[in-house]
């Protein structure tokens, strides 16, 4: 892919026009688009990172830590992916392990503890598949942090920035508010998984991701999500300053408003949320 595509990529010369959910995939996974400790590092000041779940080790797949966010103190955690080789190792491709969740729901707990809201950055194609991960109680993990998110009583804000891929990332996405950057994919599945089980052929990629209304104006319509946050012409990637500021600004909004809140009542909002989530009626 090119280093400086346009806002939704443009075929080749006889090639079928490229929907825009497919483009949007495509922006959301670019090689240079910000990724969470890109924007902590231009929004959060002091960051102090806190490491390891106290149960069995440390996941760089996960990050998080306190910091100051427009002089407010915060717990920030994000899912982190690499840049080069040695960083998409060290960061498992940005999948985090039961261990990575158990450190984010420690994280929450703590920022509960001291009355810190808590902001969360959803960047994962999902949560890491392997059987070291089975093993260790993947599936538990992320119920875990369900349950335990909707009973916080702190703000909590969440912000896809990149791939809200299903459960990996809905397990740090139960949130008072939940946004996404314009250019940012949220979906049960990935477009060329649920290709290869609907159509039997991964190829047809494009034509599930138009299906899985994953972005962030089909979500804001469905009423899943809050608000998207623009991103600079050209996506992220090619603004990183501009894109952290819009971040920042959507961020401390909603934090300002929710901190109006008292904490039984953000936990009963939160919940009610979500139980809403899915249902329709019509006269």
């Amino acid at each position: 892919m090119a280093d400086q595509p346009s806002p939704i990529p443009t075929p080749d010369a006889g090639t079928a026009p490229m929907n825009p959910a497919w483009a949007r995939v495509q922006l959301a996974r670019h090689p240079k688009r910000p990724h969470a400790l890109d924007y902590i590092q231009k929004i959060v000041e002091g960051f102090q990172e806190l490491h390891g779940d106290r149960h069995f080790g440390d996941d760089a797949a996960i990050v998080g830590g306190f910091g100051f966010l427009a002089g407010r103190p915060v717990m920030i955690i994000g899912q982190q992916k690499g840049r080069d080789t040695k960083q998409k190792l060290l960061r498992n491709f940005g999948m985090p392990k039961p261990e990575g969740y158990r450190k984010a729901l420690r994280l929450m707990k703590l920022a509960e503890k001291f009355q810190r809201p808590v902001l969360t950055l959803l960047d994962t194609p999902g949560a890491y598949p392997g059987i070291d991960a089975e093993e260790r109680g993947q599936a538990e993990a992320i119920a875990l942090n369900l349950r335990e998110m909707a009973r916080l009583q702190v703000p909590m804000v969440a912000i896809v920035i990149g791939e809200g891929g299903s459960g990996g990332a809905l397990a740090l996405g139960v949130a008072n508010r939940v946004y996404m950057m314009e250019n940012a994919v949220y979906s049960v599945i990935s477009p060329e998984s649920c290709a290869a089980i609907i159509y039997r052929d991964a190829t047809h990629a494009a034509k599930a991701a138009e299906a899985l209304k994953l972005t962030g104006n089909d979500l804001l319509e469905l009423g899943l999500i809050d608000g998207v946050v623009p991103e600079p012409g050209g996506g992220a990637h090619e603004d990183p300053e501009g894109a952290a500021v819009a971040l920042a600004a959507a961020a401390t909004h909603a934090l300002d408003e929710l901190s109006q809140i008292s904490g039984p009542e953000l936990a009963a909002h939160r919940y009610e949320k979500f139980r809403r989530m899915g249902s329709f009626f019509r006269e």
